[in-house]
C-alpha cells in the first residue's frame, strides 16, 4: 500500500525547468506521479499550473520527496500552518527543524502567509508572534533560547525564481548559466546596461573583488568605477587590499610591475612592507588622510565612503588593521552587505564569492567573471542558480567594462 501527497506548481514551470526538474525528482527517489491537473499558459505572459498526486511506498520515502520538491518550488496543495518548536538553548535548534533555500519563502502562521526577511541558504527560520507577526532567517550560531523554529515541511511555500518567455530590459540575458563562447563585448555591454539600470533604479551594487584584479592591470579602471559612484560596496580580502595599496606605494603588486611584468629588486618585500606602512599610519583611512596613500580602489573607496569588508584568512600576512580576523564577524559583515545589494558583481575570487553568494537571495542580480571556469560553475553549484557566469580576463573585462558605463 502506498501514501501520497497532493503538490501544486505555478508560474513558468516549463520555461524555467521547474516542471521537468520535479519530475525527475519524483522518479529519482523511487516515487511515481499522477498529473490531475495541467493548465499550459499560452502567451509569453500567461504563467503555467499543475497539479500532482506523489505517490511513495512509505511515509518516510514520502516525505523525503515532497520536501526536495519543495526546494525546487512545488508546494502542498492543502497547506496547514508551520509547526513552531523553542529553541532549547543558545545556539542549539530543535530536531527536524527547516533549512532554508536561497528563494523567496513565506510561512504560513495562524492562517496567514508571512514573508521570510532577509532570505539565503542554510539557516533556520525564527517567528516572533505578535501583533505584527514577523519572520526571518537566524544562522545556527545566532540561535536563543526559546526562539520558536519552524520544523517540518507544512506551513512552508516556496518561490524559486522563474525564466519567463520574454527577456526584455537590461536584465533579459541574466537567465544563469555559465559560457565562454558569448562574445565578450556584447555581454560585457549588457553587463553595463544592468549595472546603469540598477543604479537609475536607486539599487546597491556590490562588488566581490580578488588579488587577481590588481595583478591584470584593472586596478585604475575599477577605481574610476567607484569613484564615478558604480560601486556602493567592496567585499573582499586582506590580500586584494594590500596588493592595492602595494601598487600606490611601490609600483607593483605581489612584487611584480603590473606595467612593464618587471620583478624590481626586493620587489617581493613590497607586500609587508605596504602592510607596515598602513599599520604605522593607523589603517587605511589614515594612511589616506595623511597623503601615504594616493590613489587606488582602497584609495577612493574611502574619499567616496564607499564601505568595505576585508576579511581575513588563516594564511593572510599582517593582516592590515582594518582586516576583519574573527571569521564569524567577518561573515557577519558580509551578510549585512548582501542583504543590502540588488546586483552583486563579482570578479576573480573563489571564496569570497561563494561566501557572498551564500548570503544572497535567489532573486539578486549576480554576475560572476572569472578566467577558471570551476570558479563560476561551483558558485552555480554551490547554490547561486541565479548566477550569469563569464569565463575571460579580468583585466579585460573590467577596463572594457568601464569604457561602457563612463564613456
Amino acid at each position: 500500500m502506498t501514501v501520497s501527497r497532493v503538490v501544486e506548481l505555478e508560474g513558468h514551470i516549463i520555461d524555467s525547468g521547474m516542471m521537468q526538474a520535479c519530475f525527475g525528482i519524483i522518479m529519482d527517489m523511487g516515487g511515481s506521479f499522477d498529473v490531475e491537473e495541467f493548465d499550459i499558459g499560452r502567451s509569453k505572459t500567461e504563467t503555467t499550473y499543475a497539479r500532482l498526486t506523489v505517490h511513495a511506498d512509505t511515509e518516510e520515502d514520502l516525505r523525503a520527496i515532497v520536501h526536495e520538491l519543495h526546494q525546487n518550488g512545488a508546494n502542498p496543495a492543502d497547506p496547514r500552518d508551520a509547526t513552531l518548536d523553542p529553541a532549547p538553548e543558545d545556539k542549539v535548534v530543535p530536531p527536524g527543524f527547516y533549512s532554508t533555500t536561497n528563494h523567496p519563502t513565506e510561512i504560513r502562521v495562524d492562517g496567514e502567509w508571512v514573508t521570510v526577511e532577509n532570505i539565503e541558504m542554510d539557516c533556520a527560520v525564527v517567528v516572533e508572534r505578535g501583533e505584527d507577526t514577523r519572520a526571518r532567517t537566524k544562522v545556527l550560531n545566532a540561535i536563543e533560547a526559546g526562539d520558536l523554529v519552524v520544523t517540518g515541511e507544512a506551513g512552508i511555500r516556496v518561490r524559486p525564481p522563474e525564466r519567463p518567455r520574454e527577456e526584455g530590459g537590461a536584465f533579459g540575458f541574466m537567465q544563469g548559466g555559465v559560457s565562454s563562447e558569448r562574445p565578450s563585448e556584447s555581454t560585457i555591454s549588457r553587463v553595463a546596461e544592468a549595472m546603469a539600470e540598477t543604479k537609475a533604479e536607486g539599487g546597491q551594487i556590490l562588488a566581490v573583488a580578488g588579488p587577481a584584479l590588481i595583478h591584470s592591470g584593472a586596478r585604475e579602471a575599477f577605481a574610476r568605477l567607484v569613484r564615478e559612484g558604480y560601486i556602493d560596496m567592496l567585499s573582499a580580502g586582506n590580500g586584494f587590499a594590500v596588493h592595492d595599496i602595494e601598487r600606490d606605494l611601490y609600483g607593483t603588486s605581489l612584487g611584480m610591475d603590473t606595467e612593464s611584468l618587471d620583478h624590481p629588486r626586493k620587489g617581493h618585500k613590497h607586500h609587508i612592507y605596504a602592510i607596515s606602512e598602513v599599520i604605522r599610519a593607523g589603517g587605511i583611512e589614515a594612511a589616506v588622510e595623511d597623503g601615504l596613500v594616493e590613489s587606488g580602489v582602497m584609495y577612493e573607496c574611502v574619499r567616496n565612503e564607499t564601505p568595505y569588508v576585508l576579511a581575513g584568512s588563516i594564511r593572510d600576512d599582517g593582516p592590515l588593521p582594518d582586516t576583519i580576523t574573527d571569521a564569524v564577524e567577518a561573515q557577519e559583515a558580509i551578510r549585512e552587505q548582501a542583504h543590502r545589494a540588488d546586483m552583486v558583481v563579482m570578479l576573480s575570487t573563489l571564496l569570497h564569492s561563494v561566501a557572498v553568494g551564500n548570503c544572497l537571495p535567489s532573486s539578486t542580480r549576480v554576475v560572476c567573471v572569472d578566467i577558471d571556469p570551476a570558479t563560476v560553475t561551483q558558485l552555480l553549484d554551490r547554490g547561486s542558480a541565479q548566477a550569469v557566469g563569464m569565463v575571460t580576463d579580468i583585466g579585460t573585462f573590467v577596463p572594457i567594462l568601464a569604457e561602457q558605463l563612463l564613456e
